[in-house]
């Protein structure tokens, strides 16, 4: 049966469908020889498929994992020389790629997948799955009021991302809110603080949609419960 060759790749485990039309659109992509274009069909059984000019592998087996990432650590599938990464704290031969990513100074809850089309479906802005932040601050907090009321109201972070908002903040006392996100703009709880002039010194993910991080200590990891995979396919 032909099924989309982008899909094909996303279900061999090699990477998910977005990154699968850049590989295709860059002319690394090639069926029975011939560079593929987007959109073209193929048979998984039947067609030869090489990226980079490697045989891609049949449909593969499903990994479902969540780690809790420290500081530090980058989360790409890019290596580079003296830098750490969250795949040098899984052991495991599968190829993965991360489901929202954290930057290098955040830390907590990621989800990790060979499935391509769950990875899509996560990181697509259409869907918009909740993500939850536990975020603690350098300044006094003397109206937390008002910055509940930015926040949900929506704040001007520039750099071409306009307005960012949040779709719930709670404040802890102690300098620590809960701020809930169902958008992903580039380090957006940070620069939302900055631009109200609060300086972000702790942020830790506690939830990707209904994947909670739990008591999962930090730099650990551990495979999804068939309970929590069900919960983020909904």
């Amino acid at each position: 049966m032909t099924i989309i060759l982008q899909k094909i790749i996303a279900q061999s485990g090699y990477a998910s469908r977005r990154q699968a039309e850049k590989l295709i659109r860059s002319g690394q992509v090639k069926v029975n020889g011939t560079i593929a274009i987007p959109g073209v069909m193929a048979d998984p059984k039947v067609d030869k498929i090489t990226i980079k000019n490697r045989l891609i592998g049949t449909e593969a087996k499903r990994i479902y994992l969540k780690l809790n990432k420290p500081l530090g650590y980058t989360c790409t599938n890019r290596s580079f020389p003296g830098e750490k990464n969250i795949f040098d704290l899984i052991k495991i031969p599968d190829r993965l790629f991360a489901v929202g990513r954290l930057d290098k100074n955040s830390r907590g809850l990621v989800l990790l997948t060979n499935d391509g089309e769950l990875t899509q479906h996560l990181a697509h802005p259409k869907f918009s799955h909740d993500k939850v932040y536990e975020v603690k601050v350098a300044n006094e907090i003397k109206n937390e009021n008002l910055i509940k009321k930015n926040f949900l109201k929506g704040i001007d972070i520039g750099e071409g991302d306009g307005m960012a908002k949040a779709k719930q903040i709670e404040y802890l006392q102690k300098n620590v809110f809960i701020i809930t996100l169902n958008e992903g703009k580039k380090r957006q709880i940070r620069r939302m603080f900055q631009i109200l002039g609060i300086k972000v010194i702790d942020l830790k993910r506690v939830e990707i949609g209904a994947l909670k991080l739990g008591g999962l200590p930090e730099g650990k990891w551990g495979y999804l419960t068939p309970e929590e995979i069900k919960k983020i396919k909904i």
